[in-house]
């Protein structure tokens, strides 16, 4: 399945973490020694691929396909979709019972090193965030693991040729430190996931797109329709009311009736709330 010939990314992966620790700010970071370490380790050599490295017929079967990236299903994971306020899909998180992942796919140059960047400009708006911030080493290379006091996030990257990987893992608070269940099981997803990034021309550091496969789209449709059906069948029970309430008239005696709210229950929508664009700080564009 794996028997293509693989581009060079381990020297990609070196080249691309061995940053002076500065760039990141004056944090407790590894040496560029000890990156190198990682980058060059067991991980880093059995994945994330590219599609042309393998058989794509064989994963797709195994893995879902959101177009330009596809990714392992944990055990007992359920899928979640982000939509963007057009309609189109924005993201497709891998919920678990530890937190969230959510694995993407961006457009990168041929050369290394547009992780380290990325890495260095969230570090910064986590900060802006009051966030506690720490760097340290994974098995591609740098880590990026922000602390608040009600959430924990862990940026994992990974360069490979002409596309970047960004996967966030996501859960409550003191739970993706590097140990931890859901940094194993995200870890494991990078390493399964495969990454097809086309022919097209893509700017740089522009997402990917996501394409739904059909059966999960028509689960979206349904359960789009089931909320739209449920919200109007609660205002028909409610129009009743109100009109008895403005049919009764008020006593001649009476002061005059203050006006009263009236509240409706709409049932919550499973879409995730929307990212604030690119201006936003990272904590407000993954919904923190």
């Amino acid at each position: 399945m794996f028997g293509r010939r693989r581009k060079d990314r381990g020297s990609n992966v070196e080249a691309a973490d061995a940053a002076p620790a500065g760039d990141l700010g004056a944090y407790d970071e590894p040496s560029d020694e000890e990156y190198d370490e990682y980058a060059t380790g067991s991980a880093a050599d059995s994945g994330p691929y590219d599609i042309d490295e393998v058989d794509e017929e064989t994963v797709t079967a195994s893995r879902l396909d959101l177009g330009s990236v596809l990714v392992p299903l944990p055990a007992g994971g359920q899928i979640q979709v982000e939509m963007a306020p057009n309609g189109t899909p924005q993201n497709v998180h891998l919920v678990t019972q530890f937190g969230r992942i959510t694995v993407s796919a961006y457009a990168a140059p041929k050369s290394p090193g547009q992780w380290r960047e990325v890495a260095a400009e969230l570090a910064e708006t986590l900060r802006n965030d009051k966030a506690e911030v720490s760097i340290e080493s994974g098995p591609w290379g740098r880590e990026l693991h922000g602390r608040t006091a009600n959430a924990d996030l862990r940026f994992i990257g990974v360069d490979g040729f002409r596309w970047m990987i960004r996967c966030v893992v996501a859960a409550p608070a003191g739970n993706a430190g590097a140990d931890s269940e859901l940094v194993g099981i995200a870890r494991s997803v990078i390493s399964g996931t495969v990454v097809r990034r086309g022919s097209e021309p893509h700017p740089v550091r522009t997402p990917l797109p996501i394409v739904l496969p059909e059966a999960l789209t028509r689960q979206l449709v349904a359960a789009q329709q089931q909320q739209q059906a449920a919200a109007a069948q609660q205002q028909q029970q409610a129009a009743p009311q109100q009109g008895a309430a403005r049919a009764q008239p008020a006593p001649r005696t009476a002061p005059p009736a203050q006006p009263t709210q009236q509240t409706q229950q709409v049932p919550p929508t499973q879409q995730t709330p929307p990212r604030r664009g690119e201006s936003g700080s990272a904590m407000q564009q993954l919904g923190f």
